[in-house]
Formats: structure tokens, sequence, C-alpha cells
């Protein structure tokens, strides 16, 4: 069986490497990685694939970044020039970047079966990209794996076909196990003057929050306030960084600490030894879940409820005053606690590979 992994993004790769890893165990499965170079990454280093224990990819066909009709257009002319030469029994698409939904209709129209990894995820907004990409790969697949029961039901009000449809875990935790077996001093920040559970932790890149001077300036107010209570940690995504410059945005820098972005190990302890997260990111809520460390999701709506009705995750959305509530009842004492979710146990993606054999 050879399978045709796609990424687009360094997520995308944190999504695939478990999968490789497991599939890497098996003499008749035959892999290819192709990273579309939808988002370019300097960071994205030997030592970024040591740490995922893959391996670089096999192609990079350099899309480069763009409009998102642009980007997804230049992805699927490119990716099928690749698809024809190269062959293959399935395409394996992760997430909902424009690669994802590019690849998989590249796929589709050629008739090789598509396998989508996080199938199911619903925010029910139709302004977010991400939403429609979703959407749209989940109607072409014929594979669709998901990391939690709500992600079924979701399909299943979609027409999808039941038989088409596999609960398989987080294939997010299969990483975040693996890491944490690989990391030295976990329990440990990775920067000597912070103590543990002394200090929260932000990341912040969201459009919808950091292209708006009126919205990135609510949640700056919020932040400033927080940090007068508990020192923020803040490793700031370039995008980020080149607003707050161009918006002229004024952050404690007494209190909140900016630096740049860091590697996913040290991140992980960084987290992982905090009070608390704030977050516009969608993999932090389902890690942090696991972690049992209390989140509050600085977004409107969340394609991962199951992180709020099951985890640790809180949707304060961008207004200062509710932000600031919810930190201060964490700062108080008042918390919540995860609950076990379903097949989350770093075991996805042996799921995802035995389905794929079993049913070629």
């Amino acid at each position: 069986m050879k399978l045709i992994y796609v990424v687009g993004a360094r997520p995308n790769f944190m999504k695939i490497a478990p999968i490789m890893r497991i599939a890497s165990r098996y003499d008749n499965i035959e892999q290819v990685l192709v990273h579309t170079g939808q988002h370019y990454d300097a960071n994205m280093s030997k030592c970024f694939f040591d740490e995922l224990g893959i391996r670089e990819p096999d192609v990079n066909l350099e899309v480069g970044s763009g409009l998102h009709g642009k980007q997804t257009g230049e992805i699927m002319k490119r990716f099928e020039k690749f698809i024809i030469n190269e062959g293959g029994d399935v395409v394996v698409v992760v997430g909902d970047v424009n690669s994802t939904i590019a690849c998989g209709l590249v796929a589709a129209k050629l008739h090789i079966p598509l396998a989508h990894v996080e199938a199911g995820l619903r925010s029910y907004d139709r302004r977010m990209p991400e939403e429609i990409n979703r959407l749209l790969t989940d109607a072409i697949s014929d594979y669709l794996f998901t990391p939690a029961a709500e992600a079924n039901e979701n399909l299943k009000k979609e027409g999808i076909p039941e038989e088409k449809i596999h609960l398989v875990g987080d294939i997010m935790i299969d990483t975040l196990i693996w890491e944490m077996g690989k990391t030295p001093n976990l329990d440990k920040p990775p920067f000597k003057d912070l103590e543990v559970g002394k200090y929260a932790v932000l990341t912040l890149h969201r459009p919808s929050n950091v292209d708006y001077k009126e919205t990135f300036g609510n949640i700056v107010d919020a932040l400033n306030t927080i940090a007068k209570e508990i020192e923020i940690v803040f490793p700031a995504h370039p995008r980020t960084q080149k607003r707050m410059k161009e918006f002229n945005i004024s952050l404690d820098r007494d209190n909140i600490k900016v630096i740049d972005p860091i590697s996913y190990r040290d991140f992980l302890r960084l987290y992982k030894n905090s009070k608390f997260v704030l977050t516009d990111s969608g993999s932090i809520q389902q890690e942090t879940t696991y972690l049992n460390i209390p989140c509050l999701t600085i977004r409107e709506n969340t394609e991962r409820p199951f992180t709020i009705t099951e985890g640790t995750n809180i949707l304060v959305g961008t207004v200062s005053e509710r932000i600031i509530e919810e930190a201060q009842k964490i700062l108080s004492g008042k918390r919540k606690e995860s609950k076990e979710l379903l097949l989350w146990d770093g075991k996805a993606s042996e799921r995802i590979v035995k389905t794929l054999l079993d049913s070629f």
C-alpha cells in the first residue's frame, strides 16, 4: 500500500508524524511525504524533524503564500501533476488548511481514496476559511478519522455514511505523549527565571484577533490587567509581532515577557508548568485538556467544544471584561478539571494505519 501524506504547515507535520512512525513498522507500506510549501518556516530544520522522529519531506511543491483562491488553485495544479506521475493508493490529509482541501479535491477527481485525519470538527462559523475547508474535505473523503464522539455525530448529521466514519482518538495527543517521553526536564520551565505555577502562557495569532486594531486592543487591555497579578510569557508569532508594531500596541513589558517562537519541546515545558494558558490556537485546547491545565480560549467559537464540556477549556471571546473575569477565577483557585476523553491514549495513529491496511 502506497500512502501519500500531504502537509502544508508546521502543525500538519505534528499530526502526520505519529502515523508515519506506526506505518514504518510495516514492510508492505510505502510512504511518500509531500510538503505543499503553503507556509514556509525557516525553523523547519533537521532538528524539528529529529524531534518528531520522521524524515524530511520527499518533495516540496513550493507554492508559497497568497490569497485563498490563488493558493488553493496553485496547490491543486502542482499536486495534480505530482500525483499523476507518482501514483498512490491513499492520499492522507490532516487538519483544515488550504493544502488539505486542495489536495483532497485532486485525489477525489483522480479517484484515489482520500483519508481525512481530524474529520468532523465544526465551529459552525463559515466566516472561518478553516470551516469551509473542513466541510468540503469531509464531504469528499473515503475515510474520516475523528478525534471525539461529537465529531462522529456532526458527520452523521451531514449525511456521511457511518461506514466511512472511524473514531480513533486525537492524533495530537499521540504527538504530545511521544514528545513528553522525549523531553528532558519536563517538570521544569524552559527558562530559569520562571517558577512552576507562577506564570501564565499566551499564544495569539489568528487573523480575526490580530488583524483588527480594535479587537487586538481589547485583548491587550485584558492582558495588561491580568499581568498585574501574574507574569505572562508570550511566544509571539511573527504575524502578531508585525501587527503590534503596525497598530502601536502597548503591552506591559514589565510583566508580559514577549519572546520569539520556541521549539515544540520548550513550549511543552513552558505551558505544562504554567498556572494557566490564554490562546486562540486549536491544538492547545486539546493538549491543555489532556494535561489538565486551565485554558482560556480567546475566540468567539471553537471547533473543539468537547474540550469545554469534557476538559479545562473556557471560551472567553475577545471582550476585555470576560477575559479578565475568567483569569481572576483561576488565580483565586476556581478552575475546571478534565474528564477522561474516549481513546485519548496515544494510539490514534495505530488505529488509523490498521483501518487503512484492513480495508486495503
